[in-house]
């Protein structure tokens, strides 16, 4: 009588490995249900250790008559082939065969994981001389920290005597690095110097360029700096994350030719440029989810290019069109411009610009003419180093024309600009130990953009400071328009309130106020998108860091540095619109994501009522949003096509926010005690006057705030009766108190 009733699939493997069948088990059918029900439990668990097995298993297969060999032989036969079972090596699930061609250079089953998270578990990694592997999977799925565990030989069983050569995305900006000599970079290659130089000639570089540091190459110079360095190196297998990152058309089509004639070197490439992805690559490697496996993912080999896997796999279909995305993304409408009634009213404009690099003997960019308004949609094109960053830099207030006295540069004085540079992540590199809201909460809690006022482009140099000591300046307290000119109410130190005056811009600009006025501009305009009421809680963030997929688990919970490559750039991209942006640049704003966050970035710039520039070697991309091309090359900009008028989405000039749960209902909503001010009063880093406070005067008002003692916070804020400290509207106007 038989009491186990086993997996009959796990039974059937322990009579394989028995070379035996039913009619030899009359005897012995109890022993052979219980080894195999103790088998099947080991396999749920997934637990293939031989001595695991041998321990668990050797006293009962040793009681059947049907064994063989040894004991420990026939239950090794068993687990391999459980093993091989229950990790669908059976299915047909890999078309990986001994048939295909190529060395073996590695055939391993691991799991990987990042901090406490396991991105893969059990998987199996088989890998061929010569073949090209595209590694595929969303944004996080861990595709980075695979290639950089394979290149650091981190992975069990990983043969130490393959060597590896990594080329990174060129994410991070390393100053130490950008110091370095070019050609002194390419020599660390091993090979001689007359091989780097031809290298690099056959990549366009100049002579200058050579002998220039790294630092003072573009984004796309520098890409192609890296991808020389590496095919120098005669690597077994060569890993490259995002390798046509910043690379013009033509550097694209030599780096596909170049990888294509490489016989001896295996390549693993993750990039979400797909039709290069399909050009390069013989084989595919996938990240996998199935219900089978449990909650984590698996590698599953595709022989054949990407168009052959989508084929096999429909649901991928999205790594060609982008159309094709349940991902959404939601971007604030922006606010309305004073002054501006029609989409089509220019809120930005060059006559006859002129760009010149302090130092150079010739302009980067001559007799440049440009307008926008809320209709454009433009795409900035051009060779690597042609001067496109150059230009945008210009239009976001980075830099000034080289040429002020002659040229026109108009920009509305309200005009909030988001951008999004090529070097994304450098917006986040002083805070990785915290977390996205906290980040976005840090910079956005005095109701506008800290890091763009810290920024060089806005920090009051030195120079400019004395200028304002000898004025006697204290702080500016208000702007206005007055026949059709900028004027800002100007307190000066030691002079009663009611003394005070009003400058023109152009007055004050001749004085050297220029960073001054830069900053009083973006206080202004940040406080009429609204950022004075918006409350700036970790629960509203989140909400809006929702609106750009980047959920709860990694916006509240996580950090910044376990966050992948793309989740950075939906970061730093929520963190730029928080303001509610006019104009929104982007430049190579598909470096990062993947296919299906594109997709969603697509669709949503296209319902978006703001402005949008961009620059991208992604004609698929910008074709799906842009309508007019910005051609940058030998100094010129030519503009081609046309930006349709589109329909006025500009929402009133302040948004009313919901407000927040607090005190008592708090209290009751969720038990505990709670401290009734909570968020209601900000914290403060800086008086009325725009001083730092002491340490006694933070204390002080700390201390009050934590009381609800208005009067106290006024005190120490130092604001004059009657008046409103921007962004602390709910400490009044001193009146009442």
């Amino acid at each position: 009588m038989v009491i186990i009733d086993p997996p009959k699939e796990t039974l059937e493997l322990l009579r394989q490995a028995l070379n035996t069948n039913e009619a030899e088990e009359d005897e012995s059918i109890e022993i052979l249900a219980y080894v195999a029900s103790l088998a099947a439990s080991l396999a749920s668990t997934q637990d293939f250790d031989s001595s695991t097995w041998i321990e668990a298993l050797s006293p009962y297969v040793a009681d059947l008559p049907a064994v063989k060999s040894t004991t420990s032989e026939t239950i090794e036969k068993f687990r391999v082939l459980a093993e091989k079972a229950t990790m669908f090596e059976l299915d047909d699930d890999s078309d990986e065969d001994d048939e295909f061609g190529g060395e073996e250079l590695c055939d391993i089953r691991f799991s990987l994981a990042y901090g406490g998270k396991i991105l893969l578990h059990k998987t199996k990694l088989r890998l061929r001389r010569g073949h090209r592997y595209a590694l595929v999977g969303q944004n996080g799925a861990g595709k980075t920290t695979l290639m950089t565990a394979i290149s650091n030989g981190k992975l069990d069983g990983w043969p130490f005597h393959l060597r590896t050569q990594y080329v990174d995305s060129g994410s991070n900006v390393d100053p130490v690095h950008e110091a370095k000599n070019v050609i002194d970079e390419v020599l660390t290659s091993g090979k001689p110097k007359e091989a780097c130089i031809a290298m690099l000639e056959e990549l366009k570089f100049s002579p200058d360029m050579m002998e220039g540091t790294i630092g003072e190459l573009s984004g796309g110079w520098q890409m192609k700096l890296r991808l020389a360095q590496a095919v120098l190196v005669d690597a077994d297998i060569l890993l490259l994350d995002e390798p046509t990152n910043h690379l013009d058309d033509g550097t694209v089509e030599w780096l596909t030719a170049y990888l294509s004639n490489m016989t001896e070197t295996t390549v693993i490439c993750v990039s979400h440029d797909t039709p290069f992805m399909e050009r390069m690559c013989t084989d595919v490697i996938h990240y996998e989810h199935r219900a089978v496996w449990g909650p984590h993912r698996r590698l599953v080999h595709y022989r054949g290019k990407m168009s052959e896997f989508v084929e096999k796999q429909p649901q991928a279909k999205h790594y060609f069109e982008l159309s094709t995305t349940d991902l959404k993304f939601v971007f604030p409408e922006p606010g309305r411009l004073e002054g501006v009634r029609t989409s089509t009213q220019k809120f930005l404009e060059m006559e006859n610009v002129d760009f010149r690099y302090p130092g150079a003997k010739v302009n980067s960019l001559n007799a440049v003419n440009l307008k926008m308004s809320l209709s454009s949609r433009v795409a900035v094109v051009g060779a690597n180093g042609s001067g496109k960053t150059t230009l945008i830099k210009m239009l976001v207030g980075e830099t000034q024309p080289s040429n002020m006295d002659s040229c026109k540069l108009y920009m509305h004085h309200n005009l909030r600009v988001a951008y999004v540079s090529q070097h994304a992540f450098f917006h986040i590199e002083n805070h990785l130990e915290d977390a996205p809201a906290a980040y976005i909460q840090w910079r956005f809690k005095d109701a506008y953009d800290k890091e763009k006022i810290n920024s060089e482009a806005f920090r009051i140099s030195p120079e400019e400071q004395q200028l304002i000591d000898d004025f006697c300046l204290e702080a500016i307290w208000s702007r206005r328009v007055r026949a059709g000119k900028l004027e800002y109410e100007i307190k000066k130190k030691g002079v009663p309130e009611r003394d005070n005056k009003y400058f023109t811009k152009d007055e004050l600009l001749e004085m050297g106020f220029q960073r001054l006025l830069k900053q009083t501009d973006e206080k202004i305009a940040a406080k009429e998108a609204g950022l004075d009421l918006r409350p700036v809680t970790i629960t509203e963030i989140q909400k809006h860091l929702d609106d750009f997929g980047l959920a709860q688990e990694f916006g509240t919970y996580g950090k910044i540095r376990g966050l992948s490559g793309g989740q950075k750039v939906k970061l730093v991209l929520a963190a730029a619109m928080w303001n509610c942006p006019h104009l929104l640049v982007l430049d190579e704003p598909t470096n990062y994501l993947d296919r299906e966050a594109l997709g969603a970035l697509s669709a949503a710039l296209n319902e978006w009522g703001g402005s949008v520039l961009m620059i991208s070697h992604s004609k698929e991309f910008y074709n799906s949003v842009c309508k007019e091309e910005w051609i940058v090359g030998d100094g010129k900009v030519v503009v081609t096509g046309t930006s349709a008028e589109r329909e006025m989405k500009a929402v009133a000039m302040k948004k009313v926010y919901e407000k927040e749960v607090e005190g008592e209902e708090l209290l009751d909503k969720v038990g505990g005690n709670v401290n009734d001010n909570g968020d209601k009063y900000k914290d403060a880093a800086m008086n009325f006057w725009g001083k730092s406070l002491s340490k006694k005067e933070a204390r002080a008002y700390e201390k009050a705030k934590k009381k609800g003692d208005v009067k106290k916070m006024r005190e120490q804020l130092q604001v004059p009766k009657g008046k409103i400290m921007p962004g602390f509207d709910e400490l009044g106007d001193g009146k009442e108190v």
